[in-house]
């Protein structure tokens, strides 16, 4: 760098680099696109490097805007949790909040939670962003990430929130036309409606049943003429009887308590996702991603389906 980094210029630059373009960094911080790009070029002609390629559709980061952005997020967290450290036994959160969680649970569970929080504790802002997969661990873009299954990286920290039993339900007119499966392995005769989800293996199922010695895992490779990256259309076509699907507790629960949907194969588990919000370890002193977690525990503890 050529001169002074200016404080301003970290937290202008990452929000420009979240946002994506310079029109939605604009809006983000209520100004024009014409001073954001004046402002943009004043910091790399004070640092004497693009920091952005740009062009008419889109913008990307230069290898220098990369590792500016890398060091700007560390130092705003660094500011954010001295800062936090210095008035911890007087002050409630406040700050920024930035967190990441999938499209259907975040919807449905994760924004609703988000809404009490910030009613509890207005200083703080949250940006809540929906994905179908889950950010890598090593990604900064992000305070607080609500995903299923324990992350196996150690260098970040998984609080387990809530258990998640998946479960195999199709609609009780789908069962009587095409029957019942009794085994795993009669599902492979069946529509399964497939979802896209995460790096796990598209269309296969692994099942198990017992314990100790007793214990014994199935795996199946399913068929059907329907498949989405959205578990709610995978629902509703369940629901339409369109066929047999594997879903968490938490998005059906309602239509198996009604009647709508009904489960299939109740004596053997899916796979472990139970969910958990993970954080990068130098967050744990952070007392709004503490209070938040603890608040996300709380809530779904209150309204879990067991």
């Amino acid at each position: 760098m050529q001169d002074t980094v200016l404080p301003a210029d970290l937290r202008f630059f990452s929000v420009l680099a979240m946002a994506g373009s310079l029109s939605a960094a604009a809006r983000e911080l209520g100004l024009t696109t014409a001073a954001v790009s004046k402002h943009l070029a004043q910091m790399e002609s004070r640092a004497g490097v693009p920091l952005v390629n740009r062009t008419t559709r889109r913008m990307t980061l230069t290898p220098e805007g990369e590792l500016y952005l890398e060091h700007a997020r560390r130092i705003l967290d660094e500011i954010d949790e001295l800062s936090e450290l210095l008035g911890s036994s007087k002050r409630r959160p406040e700050g920024l909040l930035r967190v990441n969680a999938t499209l259907g649970f975040g919807r449905s569970h994760v924004a609703p939670v988000i809404s009490r929080f910030v009613s509890e504790y207005p200083q703080v802002s949250v940006q809540l962003q929906l994905s179908v997969m889950p950010p890598p661990l090593t990604d900064d873009s992000f305070d607080v990430c609500i995903r299923f299954g324990e992350p196996p990286d150690t260098r970040v920290v998984a609080r387990r929130l809530a258990a998640n039993a998946r479960l195999l339900c199709a609609a009780p007119g789908y069962l009587m036309k095409r029957g019942t499966p009794v085994t795993p392995h009669d599902l492979a005769k069946h529509n399964c409606v497939g979802i896209r989800q995460g790096d796990e293996a598209y269309g296969v199922w692994r099942l198990s049943t017992g314990t100790g010695a007793a214990h014994k895992t199935e795996t199946v490779k399913i068929r059907g003429n329907l498949t989405t990256n959205d578990g709610e259309i995978a629902v509703k076509w369940a629901l339409d009887g369109h066929g047999i699907l594997m879903r968490a507790e938490w998005d059906i629960r309602p239509y198996l308590d009604d009647g709508r949907l009904v489960q299939v194969l109740p004596g053997w588990q899916t796979p472990n996702a139970d969910i958990f919000a993970v954080y990068s370890q130098r967050h744990q002193m952070s007392n709004r991603i503490r209070s938040f977690v603890d608040f996300i525990a709380r809530e779904l503890a209150g309204i879990s389906p067991k």
